[in-house]
């Protein structure tokens, strides 16, 4: 079974949108787990704008599956990812103003300073992946960098998928083939949702794990509505 890691960045802007504690960030992040979750990611931006670098150090004492961080590796994110040490960080090339990651990374190009940033965190015990788009020669050449795993970039799947499912999960498939070819642990994440996330998984060959924040918070939210309505109508009569 494909792993499902739940993406929590959308509970902290409701957080934070407020002040205070509400919603708890970590009563949301135990109750996931406890709901079947099988891990919890975060993406921490340098404005921490969602989630704060003190969320980031407060969420082990909660996790009890597996933590992963994802970011652009500024010095900064390096430090706290090597202090807190969760499962797996995954490198993500989103500008520090980026709304959300947006591109997977030139693996030709950022080679070599990817292959000092994950050597370092690996040497700490932690599992590496790097946001890639579906394209065979940045998968290939992603292996060179000697990440433990690639994530997919499937915005273009989401985004293609209601035109031709078949059309849009091609270049996908393409490269999960080459990443298993070239010995690569497979994740993926972006936009995928409960209208296409059945498609892309039975489609998908070896994947391993998927991350899904917005699309999953934004789903509950309205699939939760019912139940919380009669529960205030139920105190008021």
């Amino acid at each position: 079974m494909t792993q499902l890691s739940v993406n929590i960045n959308k509970v902290a802007t409701l957080r934070n949108a407020r002040g205070g504690q509400v919603p708890d960030l970590l009563q949301v992040a135990a109750d996931l787990q406890k709901m079947g979750a099988q891990g919890i990611t975060i993406h921490p931006r340098p404005d921490e704008r969602h989630i704060r670098y003190a969320d980031a150090r407060a969420l082990p004492s909660v996790i009890t599956t597996e933590f992963n961080i994802e970011g652009n590796p500024n010095s900064k994110f390096i430090d706290l990812v090597l202090e807190v040490c969760p499962t797996q960080v995954t490198l993500v090339p989103d500008a520090p103003d980026a709304l959300t990651s947006n591109a997977g990374w030139d693996t030709v190009e950022h080679q070599n300073s990817l292959k000092e940033i994950i050597e370092r965190f690996q040497k700490a015990g932690i599992r590496t992946s790097i946001f890639v788009d579906p394209d065979s020669e940045m998968v290939a050449a992603a292996r060179d960098t000697g990440t433990d795993r690639i994530e997919l970039y499937t915005e273009a799947y989401a985004v293609e998928y209601p035109k031709s499912p078949e059309a849009a999960i091609a270049p996908f498939v393409a490269a999960a083939e080459k990443a298993q070819d070239v010995g690569l642990g497979l994740n993926a994440g972006h936009d995928l949702s409960l209208n296409n996330v059945q498609f892309f998984v039975n489609n998908i060959p070896n994947l391993l794990e998927v991350s899904i924040g917005h699309a999953l918070i934004s789903e509950s939210l309205y699939l939760g509505f019912e139940t919380v309505i009669q529960s205030y109508l139920e105190k008021l009569r």
